[in-house]
């Protein structure tokens, strides 16, 4: 299982690894018109021409989970995200940067926060240079099928929305900045595949100013693609109970936490397809409690549990890899 920027304790043989850029956003808040013959940040000439539009004989404009590209210039491509929850939800949007023939190039995420009910918000994605190597489609895993992509020609290639996650802004996962009012931060990994097998690692950092003590097991809650709990899916302790190896079987014993340090617990899946009426499981989020009691974190692990209804977690263990680093300012209290 491959820890976040740290050595694996897991030795998994290397699955589908999906390499992201990280293009820049800027979210300019509420839609509003553009001035009367003014061209837009990207570059993007007003009239309809600033609509997005697909290549020539490529698949029409759709609506991804609430994203749609709006336009695209010779400086970026448009985008515009509608909330339209009850709540205020955070959205993270993959997109697929296509060549010219329409070949996928790389992929980069886009995170947009704290979005209002009801309101939308623009943003920009800007091209950059492909990581290596490049990508094929069929490596990129939650694909929007290339009939229902929102898409627009940029730089000669094109901008594709293949998946987009969100969670309620008060429960998002954040692995930087601003420490949060719990005085913990608890996020998720890139995880490792191999021949079926899944293993994503939980982090936690004491980013506060105490001292925090855990001695257990994470208190999970998988949520699907519409957010409802899925109460199908057992939540075992212990990664033998799904497979040997993992390095998440060790019994929980107290785990003290400085500021600045970190913890780590392992989940563990398969995505076995089985014979039988079970129905399989494709679930996105996991709501996330450090311990009993503590205030509910939604990571998104891409839970891909076939028909075996199960998820196993490992016990809370320190991470003696990272040192103690300088901590943020906890966030005042909602």
């Amino acid at each position: 299982m491959r820890r976040s920027r740290t050595a694996s304790p897991v030795l998994l043989a290397a699955g589908l690894l999906v390499l992201t850029a990280c293009g820049s956003v800027a979210v300019t808040g509420s839609r509003a018109p553009a001035p009367s013959g003014a061209t837009s940040a990207c570059g993007v000439p007003p009239g309809p021409s600033a609509s997005a539009s697909a290549s020539a004989g490529g698949p029409a404009e759709r609506e991804v989970g609430g994203v749609r590209i709006t336009g695209s210039g010779p400086l970026c491509t448009e985008f515009e995200v509608t909330n339209r929850g009850g709540e205020a939800f955070t959205y993270t949007i993959t997109f697929t940067h296509l060549s010219p023939s329409g070949q996928a190039m790389w992929v980069s995420k886009q995170t947009v926060a704290d979005v209002a009910p009801g309101r939308t918000v623009s943003g920009t994605v800007a091209p950059s240079a492909s990581p290596s190597p490049r990508l094929t489609e069929q490596h990129l895993p939650g694909a929007v099928p290339g009939g229902a992509s929102a898409s627009a020609s940029a730089d000669g290639g094109r901008v594709r929305i293949t998946k987009v996650r969100s969670v309620p802004s008060k429960e998002a996962s954040v692995e930087s900045g601003v420490c949060p009012p719990s005085g913990t931060r608890v996020y998720a990994d890139e995880g490792d595949a191999a021949m079926g097998l899944r293993a994503v690692g939980l982090h936690l950092e004491n980013c506060g100013s105490g001292t925090v003590h855990l001695n257990g097991y994470p208190e999970l809650q998988v949520i699907d693609e519409e957010h409802r709990p899925v109460g199908s899916v057992q939540i075992l302790h212990g990664g033998n109970a799904v497979s040997t190896g993992t390095g998440t079987d060790d019994p929980p014993g107290p785990v003290t936490l400085a500021p600045g340090e970190h913890a780590y617990a392992g989940l563990v899946w398969r995505n076995t397809v089985e014979s039988g009426t079970a129905e399989s499981v494709n679930a996105p989020y996991l709501r996330v409690r450090a311990k009993a009691g503590a205030d509910p974190v939604t990571v998104i692990p891409e839970l891909d549990l076939g028909t075996t209804g199960r998820l196993a977690v490992g016990a809370w263990k320190k991470d003696d890899t990272r040192g103690a680093t300088p901590t943020s300012t906890p966030g005042i209290p909602r």
